[in-house]
């Protein structure tokens, strides 16, 4: 093989090695990690979450290991070919908790998340005018502080809404970790890409 593989250095990176150690793919050892490192005929790239489709998509990278959540916000032309199944979580519409908020029929709405793609897609497909306020994080204090009415955010466990004050109303989108892959990569470097295609969908528990 010789792929360039871009890979999350957040939420994603523990069950992106498990899954390579149970490919029994080599992987860089997390103690001082460097952000370029080649090994056993792959190099590895190590970014931000958000930044994997993009390095993917330009070619940088020939494939790479980013959220689903990430995917549909990013917007990237990449293939998809496989869900790893790790990584599991729900992008929602979140309330403070008691409220009783009806965002369907408020007149206006202020809407605070990470994903500005994703929650202006849901809430323009409802018929609701929302003014949508990106934040890069802890946007569950947003309505607590005044600043939205309700949120779009990622939820693992929902202890966090709990928390701050917020109850989940309505789901989004469903998100788990995908295994992508650049489309002229796809092409020029098929062998190698099927074949660690293949390898780590075996693994694939």
């Amino acid at each position: 093989m010789s792929l360039t593989v871009a890979l999350s250095k957040g939420k994603l990176l523990q069950g992106t090695e498990a899954l390579w150690r149970r490919a029994g793919l080599a992987f860089p050892e997390a103690e001082g990690r460097k952000l370029v490192v080649a090994m056993d005929g792959l190099r590895f790239l190590f970014v931000k979450d958000q930044d994997v489709p993009t390095y993917v998509e330009y070619g940088v990278a020939d494939c790479g290991v980013a959220g689903r959540d990430v995917l549909l916000e990013a917007g990237s032309d990449v293939y998809e070919p496989l869900d790893l199944g790790f990584g599991r979580c729900r992008l929602v519409v979140a309330r403070p908790a008691g409220s009783g908020l009806e965002y369907r029929r408020a007149a206006s709405l202020r809407v605070a998340t990470k994903y500005p793609r994703i929650a202006s897609g849901h809430f323009l497909g409802r018929g609701v005018s929302a003014e949508i306020v990106k934040l890069s994080g802890s946007v569950e204090i947003a309505p607590g502080l005044g600043l939205a009415d309700c949120i779009v955010d990622v939820v693992e466990t929902g202890r966090t809404l709990v928390e701050n004050g917020l109850e989940p109303v309505e789901d989004v989108a469903h998100s788990t970790a995908r295994f992508i892959v650049n489309r002229a990569s796809y092409h020029a470097q098929r062998e190698a890409v099927s074949r660690l295609l293949a390898t780590l969908q075996k693994a694939v528990a």
